[in-house]
């Protein structure tokens, strides 16, 4: 009998599967099973940079608290803007921010304000100091102004009780000077969430250990931990765990007693030693053990106790593929932040790309702005999964759909940039 294909087992390499999930349906399916955590803590403002907030913030204040200018200029009664020619103003006095002018504006008169300060009694609109000109006893006005303008109102900003951040957004700078704004000393934010990790593998190395043949040094724990950081989560490094069964079991209960979710790399393909989801099943279970994607199609998800578990491939770009599309997404909606799956948007292509149907690929791309001032892509180098300079080169992710075939140059593609991501 000849026999000229035998496969017994989905590969890597395989150009599609009809039995793995999209990447769509994985993501739907960890969103379904993910529950936000609810501890939650009181922390100083400047400590939250980076926070999710828990709860809503309501403004105690009107923002900006009393009517002020918008610029440097005159403040007048709108009454006394002239409708053809000029209109001749008596200065009175000067406001400043800070210092408000205790006079009351009369008709044809005028008070000198600076950006922020109290508007005066009697005025009800600012003329820029470039739209006037000195006069003997004041300013000259001309025609082409419109009652109330440069004129900020009280509360324009927020009015007092207005929810001014919305539980489950992230504190970046301009939320953490916005709740300064408030006078909001301190804020309520979830708690850290805790992440175990660990590398598997007989064949890796620490850094500074010499490399014996076909050995190589670990990176996968090391990209990890940098995309972790940038996440804020508390991290547990279990290390590089030896490829037995013992050791493995081991080290996913000794995270299941502290973590709320662990990622391994490595371990979940179909090797004789790939040994992580035969453990798994044994502690817990997996909800699914392969998706639809290049790179990162051996990726397994489910539970270990109460822990969430994500079992990443060991190529390293297939490690970093996987973890932005669906392990952070996950973990940032357990640490309860909204509004987490990543933007794409239309790129022209100036580079050709293979791509066979049958799994959306995830390609390394450099953004650039063509002659024409059009956002365009090109790839950064050859795309195997365990090429990481060619990941390191990138700022994007070129976003090949499912059912896509080959790209070539001028074709639109989707891009995700890693802007705020990688």
């Amino acid at each position: 009998m000849s026999r000229e294909h035998i496969q017994t087992e989905a590969g890597c390499a395989d150009p599609f599967a009809a039995d793995a999930p999209s990447i769509e349906a994985a993501t739907r399916r960890i969103e379904a099973d993910i529950v936000p955590i609810r501890d939650r803590e009181e922390v100083p403002l400047r400590d939250a940079l980076g926070r999710i907030l828990a709860e809503d913030v309501l403004s105690p204040i009107n923002v900006p608290s009393y009517v002020n200018s918008a610029v440097d200029g005159y403040a007048i009664r709108s009454a006394d803007l002239p409708t053809r020619g000029l209109a001749t103003l008596t200065l009175i006095g000067t406001a400043w921010a800070g210092r408000p002018c205790g006079e009351t504006v009369q008709p044809g008169q005028c008070i000198r304000i600076m950006t922020g300060a109290k508007m005066p009694d009697g005025a009800d609109t600012v003329v820029m100091q470039e739209h006037a000109e000195d006069a003997e006893t004041g300013i000259c006005v001309g025609e082409g102004h419109h009652p109330g303008q440069n004129v900020r109102m009280a509360g324009e900003d927020l009015v007092a009780g207005q929810p001014a951040a919305a539980a489950g957004k992230k504190i970046t700078p301009a939320v953490l000077g916005l709740l300064a704004s408030l006078g909001i000393p301190w804020v309520a934010v979830t708690r850290r969430l805790r992440v175990a990790f660990f590398a598997t593998g007989d064949e890796l190395r620490s850094i500074g250990e010499p490399l014996g043949e076909g050995e190589l040094y670990d990176s996968n724990r090391y990209t990890l931990y940098g995309m972790l950081a940038r996440l804020g989560v508390e991290q547990l490094d279990l290390g590089v765990v030896p490829d037995t069964p013992e050791a493995i079991r081991r080290a996913f209960e000794r995270a299941a007693e502290r973590a709320d979710v662990i990622i391994t790399t490595g371990g979940v393909s179909v090797g004789e030693a790939d040994y992580v989801k035969e453990v798994i099943t044994d502690l817990g279970e997996v909800t699914f053990g392969n998706i639809a994607i290049k790179p990162g199609r051996p990726l397994a998800f489910g539970r270990v106790g109460r822990s969430v578990f994500f079992g990443l491939p060991g190529n390293p770009v297939a490690v970093m593929v996987t973890f932005y599309q669906l392990v952070q997404p996950g973990l940032r909606r357990m640490m309860g932040e909204t509004g987490t799956r990543p933007v794409r948007f239309e790129a022209r292509c100036l580079s050709q790309l293979k791509k066979r149907p049958g799994r959306t690929e995830f390609q390394r791309g450099r953004l650039t702005i063509d002659a024409d001032g059009r956002v365009a892509v090109s790839k950064t180098g050859a795309q195997g999964s365990g090429i990481l300079s060619s990941m390191s080169a990138a700022d994007c992710f070129i976003v090949l759909p499912r059912g896509s075939g080959a790209v070539g140059p001028g074709d639109t593609v989707w891009v995700e940039p890693f802007e705020g991501t990688t």
